[in-house]
């Protein structure tokens, strides 16, 4: 009797030190495959890049580089008739239960590692330029012959000749990730209290006036406020324009406002007493209306592209400057260079402003992309073509397609709003040959058709806010 006690003993303690070394075992082969071990890697360094990264690279492979000289023109109503925390770490910092737990209970122990397997999975950062595009025939979210309060007439396709609106039946649908549908009433809830504001040049407008279409739903909403003012935002005399809008929804106290600013750089006039003076573009130096504004700013969606041109340069007397003295930089005086200059030193800027904004959420918008075809916009270029997704409906490639951007955010607190893969996919979705001018020979491969393809970049917007 005491014998089999004994060897009852005996098993019971075999059985105890197994279990244990199985748990051992399972836990030690979870903390190599898991991918969270990379995160006791050092940090990426913070955003200084020597001045080499911000020119061209001529090794880099034609399919990662928009062609700039594919991106130059823009604004065809301005040159024919003359808008979470940050810092956080790209993985969570999740503990591992200690070994000696597995003692204790190692079927609960195991259920630990899934669960740790499974929170590692879902903090992984959702790609939203990776997708496909697919039919939905709740879509457009708003009526494209109304929000005429927001929408401006020249982008309105169907108060044009235009007689096939197919472009308006499709969603974005990102891949492995869900992108809540867009509810103005539920938008203005999250952004209750804070103000969001687009700068840029003409195609921020259009998604400043898209979204100001989708929070009402394209409805008449006369409580809404002009707040142009407390920012600055007046039609100077003689002006054509304000330098941009702003509005305020009473009921969240919710602004929403857009600012001009086709290369995000400070321009400071050489002679004030002259007005036709040539203007200082400060490539080093953001807009004067972000360094004035931006502690009552909570989102901030940036972008800039289709201005860095020779002709807008010289049409709007624009002169480079660098350390508050003229380029003399030959490298960096060509177009692209100094573009890219300027992109990365207002991302500069805005990351290092970010400890003293803490409300802020900033996003820098990838370029738009152009659709020209058998010419320029002044060559007879056109985008005839009204057939969805004829060049295909799915991105899949992981990199952006505008490098500069990608790079220029990497390692700062400034989120890349990534819409350029997506859009190059819709050139049916133009304003084309078709205006509420009707003029003649003239095509607009360039500016979106609204409702259209600017209402999904505001729904990965909101998704992200």
């Amino acid at each position: 009797m005491k014998g089999g006690n004994l060897y009852r003993l005996r098993g019971k303690k075999l059985s105890f030190i197994l279990s244990v070394l199985i748990c051992t075992t399972i836990l030690l082969w979870a903390w190599e495959k898991t991918p969270l071990v990379t995160s006791l890697l050092p940090a990426q360094d913070q955003f200084v890049m020597p001045y080499s990264e911000y020119l061209v690279d001529s090794h880099m492979k034609p399919s990662q580089v928009i062609n700039p000289m594919e991106h130059f023109e823009e604004g065809f109503s301005d040159a024919i008739a003359t808008g979470e925390t940050r810092n956080e770490p790209l993985v969570q910092n999740f503990s591992v239960p200690p070994i000696s737990l597995a003692t204790s209970n190692s079927t609960k122990n195991i259920e630990n590692i899934r669960d740790f397997a499974r929170s590692s999975a879902e903090t992984k950062v959702c790609n939203y330029a990776k997708g496909r595009w697919v039919a939905d025939n709740r879509r457009p979210l708003y009526s494209g012959f109304g929000c005429k309060q927001w929408l401006s007439g020249m982008w309105a396709c169907r108060l044009t000749q235009r007689t096939d609106f197919s472009y308006e039946g499709f969603r974005w649908q990102p891949k492995n990730c869900e992108m809540p549908e867009f509810e103005g009433s539920a938008f203005l809830r999250r952004m209750q209290d804070k103000t969001l504001a687009f700068v840029g040049d003409s195609l921020g407008r259009q998604q400043f006036q898209s979204l100001m279409c989708m929070v009402t739903g394209g409805k008449e909403s006369p409580e809404v406020q002009d707040a142009g003012r407390e920012y600055g935002l007046v039609k100077a005399r003689g002006a054509i324009r304000p330098d941009g809008w702003a509005y305020r929804f009473p009921s969240t106290n919710t602004t929403i406002l857009y600012y001009w600013s086709a290369s995000l750089c400070d321009l400071e006039p050489l002679n004030i007493t002259d007005t036709a003076t040539s203007y200082a573009m400060h490539l080093d130096r953001p807009v004067a209306f972000l360094r004035r504004y931006l502690d009552r700013i909570h989102v901030l969606v940036l972008n800039t592209g289709h201005h860095w041109n020779r002709g807008k340069l010289r049409a709007n007397r624009w002169v480079m400057y660098v350390n508050g003295m003229p380029n003399n930089d030959k490298k960096r005086a060509e177009i692209w260079n100094a573009k890219n200059f300027a992109v990365y030193s207002v991302i500069k800027w805005v990351n290092s402003q970010l400890p003293q904004h803490p409300q802020l959420k900033a996003f820098f918008r990838t370029i738009s992309p152009r659709h020209f075809r058998n010419g320029d916009w002044n060559t007879g270029g056109n985008c005839d073509n009204t057939i969805p997704l004829t060049g295909g409906s799915e991105v899949s490639q992981d990199e952006s397609s505008d490098p500069v951007v990608e790079h220029a955010v990497k390692g700062t607190g400034i989120k890349m709003l990534d819409i350029t893969p997506l859009s190059e996919l819709r050139d049916e979705g133009h304003m084309s040959r078709y205006s509420n001018k009707a003029m003649e020979g003239v095509n607009d491969c360039l500016h979106w058709c609204l409702p259209g393809i600017p209402d999904t970049w505001n729904e990965i917007l909101a998704a992200q806010v």
